[in-house]
């Protein structure tokens, strides 16, 4: 812990930044809320703990940050700069004036299927897109997702791969990750990435998605109550309980797109975040589905069919009573 790291901090960067005051703590890095002088716009700036910088290659690190900023999605928080500064290495992105994931369901314990399903499809919407360019997160989890006029966005995308690529020391890597500093949190950690599975691809995004997703619906993760180690392997080797046991309102259908997502398996997940976003904004929340030409699908909200019923049966007394008149 660097007790005068604002100071340090500020006295290196102060040609390019007003440092305002520090945020609370983002897992492996310590927050900043500055002022860009050049632009006059307020960013984050993320110090990395000094224990974890120490295992990586500053150029490395910064080259692959750089590469994750070309990310440009409108529920993506994009990455600005990575730079190293009084012995340290720090990343900047656009501050986000609103309350994280994490908040809200700790504020509603029991969120509405309707909100549940929005933030999933935004979520799996910029998931789906980072995909395709390259990018996985591999740390999906509430505190990452953050709303920006009622939007959900997603931040922190390829930080933990810049982490990943830019240690020097298996030994060192090792000694963080036995610190609580893995790269992932538990809670959420797809088994092949709680193993190491060198060839961890998107669907471990995926699975994370699935448990953000089961506890914004449950109140809960799936495995809760226990320590890091009990979590990941359960994660590994049991069964969730059924959505249905846990909120029996869900809609079927996305209970069963959550479910698929913590399958085992990555081959058993659905194939990709962007299929995900597509499935849940025809899938009815609070309505009725009605397919369309092409396979397409429309969303009828539960009034309109009562509302099609009532002008029916109106239509039909009308004829009756127009030929009770004419006989």
């Amino acid at each position: 812990m660097r007790p005068h790291l604002q100071q340090e901090l500020q006295s290196a960067l102060k040609e390019e930044y007003t440092i305002e005051r520090e945020l609370p703590r983002g897992g492996m890095s310590r927050v900043f809320l500055a002022n860009e002088n050049a632009l006059g716009r307020r960013v984050v700036i993320k110090v990395l703990a000094p224990e974890l910088a120490a295992t990586l290659s500053a150029e490395r690190f910064k080259r692959e940050i750089m590469l994750a900023a070309r990310l440009q999605h409108p529920h993506i928080v994009p990455l600005l700069h990575a730079g190293e500064a009084s012995g340290s290495l720090y990343y900047t992105m656009p501050f986000v004036d609103g309350e994280s994931l994490r908040d809200r369901m700790s504020r509603d314990r029991e969120m509405k299927i309707a909100d549940v399903s929005r933030i999933l499809e935004e979520v799996a919407s910029a998931l789906g897109y980072a995909h395709e360019q390259g990018v996985i997160h591999r740390d999906m989890k509430p505190e990452n997702v953050l709303f920006f006029h009622g939007q959900a966005v997603v931040l922190d995308f390829g930080i933990a791969k810049a982490v990943s690529a830019s240690t020097t020391n298996d030994e060192a890597a090792g000694r963080i990750t036995q610190r609580g500093m893995s790269l992932g949190t538990p809670v959420y950690i797809a088994p092949e990435q709680a193993a190491g599975d060198p060839d961890l691809d998107h669907r471990a995004d995926i699975y994370a998605l699935g448990v953000v997703t089961y506890e914004m619906l449950c109140g809960h993760p799936p495995f809760s109550g226990r320590s890091p180690q009990q979590v990941m392997a359960a994660h590994a080797s049991q069964k969730p309980e059924p959505i249905s046991s846990k909120r029996r309102d869900t809609p079927h259908e996305l209970a069963a797109v959550v479910m698929r997502c913590l399958e085992k398996k990555p081959a058993d997940r659905p194939e990709s975040a962007m299929h995900i976003a597509r499935l849940v904004s025809v899938t009815p929340m609070d309505g009725t589905r009605v397919v369309m030409p092409g396979g397409g699908a429309l969303r009828i909200p539960t009034w309109v069919p009562w509302l099609i019923a009532g002008v029916a049966t109106a239509v039909a007394a009308g004829l009756a009573i127009k030929m009770s008149l004419t006989n």
